[in-house]
């Protein structure tokens, strides 16, 4: 749920109708996107120095209370190192570029906080314990991450210091783990998809293992629309949700265990948004399947415009 839709109560009553009627048991809402802005209303002075909230969700608070009077678990969202604000107010802590020392931007024209930088991590150290206290259950990241998508020939990170960018990421990680762990929240990462399936960080930095390793729960994104032509034989990769999400999340089960580390952290957004294929209600719950055949007994649901298939799911008991 975005934080614009959370902050209106006739487009999130709609949202928690689903919650209400189906087994769906959680909601997930934006605490701060990829534009930077924060949704609600800080106390923490590092918060309010930089100045990142818009008003959005006037009422988080009574919001939040409401859905655990419901028994709905609360999932906040931290996108993290994609930040046009904080950018655009501390450009010394953003992505260069290599060839004239400017802000770097993506393909979509998004810039990007420099995931070495120690001063973004207590940004959102900070972020995250303020989060924690107006109500939230659990605290996801997203975005943790380097960029992938724009000139990469043409990037600089100056706070990372030539470190591996895998190395990087998971000292993020082991510091959101040494500052968090024990605010009372479950912790969660979200991953690009194919972790589960490549033993290398893809050039972002993101290893399945080291998350593994510093979080209650980790979400590979296994949008079958996202994975390349040809992956495992697949013409089309999105015209095979089940078999697509069912062999990712198996390989996924199998590193978590030779990891020593229990697969039940293990919990996959899926698809629900048009890509590739048209994602009806069949689809979308082939994926589901494909999650319980892999052993598991949690995941997600994503679509950006946050208009679910609610067909796709079970009818609450």
């Amino acid at each position: 749920m975005t934080n614009w839709v959370a902050g209106d109560k006739k487009l999130r009553s709609s949202l928690v109708k689903i919650a209400d009627d189906t087994e769906i048991n959680s909601i997930v809402i934006d605490i701060k996107d990829y534009t930077g802005r924060i949704g609600f209303e800080v106390s923490d002075p590092l918060l309010k120095e930089l100045g990142a909230y818009e008003r959005r969700i006037a009422d988080i608070k009574e919001f939040i209370e409401e859905l655990h009077k419901k028994n709905i678990y609360v999932i906040g969202r931290i996108s993290v190192f994609q930040d046009k604000y904080l950018v655009g107010r501390r450009p010394d802590l953003a992505v260069r570029r290599k060839s004239d020392g400017g802000v770097w931007k993506d393909f979509k024209n998004i810039s990007w906080l420099d995931p070495g930088s120690k001063e973004v991590w207590g940004y959102i150290a900070a972020l995250a314990k303020e989060s924690y206290g107006v109500g939230f259950d659990e605290l996801n990241f997203d975005y943790i991450r380097f960029p992938s998508d724009g000139n990469m020939k043409d990037i600089s990170y100056p706070w990372s210091n030539g470190k591996a960018k895998s190395e990087v990421i998971k000292d993020f990680f082991a510091y959101l783990r040494e500052n968090l762990g024990n605010i009372g929240a479950p912790l969660s990462a979200d991953l690009f998809g194919m972790t589960t399936t490549n033993t290398d960080d893809m050039n972002i930095g993101q290893n399945l293992e080291n998350a593994l390793k510093y979080f209650d729960y980790v979400s590979p994104m296994v949008y079958p629309s996202h994975y390349p032509k040809g992956f495992n034989n697949y013409p089309n990769p999105a015209t095979k949700p089940y078999e697509v999400v069912k062999f990712a999340m198996d390989s996924a089960v199998n590193r978590a265990m030779n990891a020593t580390t229990t697969p039940r952290k293990l919990r996959p957004w899926l698809q629900d948004f048009n890509l590739g294929a048209t994602y009806d209600a069949p689809m979308v719950r082939a994926q589901i399947q494909a999650t319980y055949d892999s052993g598991l007994d949690s995941w997600m649901l994503w679509n950006a415009s946050n208009r679910y298939t609610s067909a796709a799911l079970d009818n609450q008991d």
